[in-house]
């Protein structure tokens, strides 16, 4: 009996291999007949602009100001997420902040079919694109309408661009900073300068000699002192509070209803404090001083 046992459970055991062996290689075929047909797709719909091999060297793109991606090098397509790629692909390139060379395809392609485009698209990728790296695009409530749209999914997301290249401030002081005219005008004197809307608004910033009027997203209350130099000094990464804004199109503040909480407290029941409120603060130092952190807890640290 222990032997019919014994010889039944690895008999089980093979046919678990074989499962999965079956339908990873059925996931994997689906893949591949995705690419197959994306790339007919591609051929059909993309080619002319962004050439048969994906370099942005298509014939109709000669006249363009700005050179079409070039979709094979994954250095900057690989850190952008599947949802950005739709997007674009969908709702053309101004829906992203980028140029209007770029057309909209949405009434050209279903959905499965710019599915099938993004798949052959990441096919291109050197090096190569693995589907496990891929992080879905981040929404944030109450995100207010800047006077430019600047995408951080293209900025920190692709180009890599360190937070603090633009938030200068962040490692100095109490305040991140907003980036200046001038900063901006440093890569966009060039980069997308003739042909891109929303470039073209920054150059009438500088040229008119005015400050970009950002709306501020962050921000605590006025009986609060946030410091951002000793965090950034500690090593805190700025996405620990700010969430992973490298996959934002669009930032917003998600801060957490607090009346909910406090309610549930009254009543007994312990929940995890909201996202940038002083619970949470409190709960992150004391983590960080279990790693042998020196973050205070000291009331009059935030509130002097």
């Amino acid at each position: 009996m222990a032997r019919w046992l014994m010889g039944g459970g690895s008999l089980l055991a093979a046919l678990a291999v074989l499962a999965v062996s079956f339908w990873a290689g059925a996931s994997s075929a689906v893949d591949s007949r995705d690419v197959r047909t994306g790339q007919a797709l591609f051929a059909r719909n993309c080619a002319a602009c962004h050439g048969d091999s994906g370099r942005g060297d298509g014939p109709s793109a000669a006249g363009f100001a700005t050179k079409p991606a070039d979709l094979t090098d994954g250095r900057l397509m690989n850190g952008l997420p599947d949802g950005f790629l739709r997007s674009v692909i969908e709702n053309g390139g101004p829906a992203e902040g980028l140029a209007p060379t770029m057309p909209p395809f949405k009434t050209l392609l279903n959905s499965a079919q710019v599915g099938q485009v993004v798949a052959y698209v990441r096919s291109l990728a050197r090096p190569a694109f693995r589907a496990d790296d891929d992080r879905p695009l981040v929404t944030t409530p109450h995100a207010p309408k800047q006077p430019i749209l600047f995408n951080h999914v293209v900025h920190a997301g692709s180009f890599q661009l360190a937070c603090q290249y633009c938030h200068a401030q962040a490692r100095r002081g109490t305040a991140a900073g907003l980036p200046s005219v001038e900063r901006c005008m440093g890569c966009h004197k060039i980069i997308g300068a003739q042909d891109n809307p929303e470039i073209a608004k920054i150059q009438d910033y500088a040229r008119r000699g005015q400050p970009i009027p950002w709306v501020r997203v962050f921000k605590v209350p006025e009986f609060t002192y946030f410091p951002h130099r000793p965090h950034v000094r500690a090593g805190v990464a700025c996405q620990t509070c700010h969430g992973p804004i490298e996959r934002m199109s669009v930032v917003g503040a998600e801060t957490g209803r607090t009346l909910p909480n406090d309610l549930m407290n009254l009543v007994g029941l312990k929940l995890a404090p909201p996202k940038l409120t002083m619970g949470w603060c409190i709960n992150c130092h004391r983590a960080q001083n279990l790693r042998g952190a020196n973050a205070p807890l000291d009331c009059v640290i935030c509130h002097h």
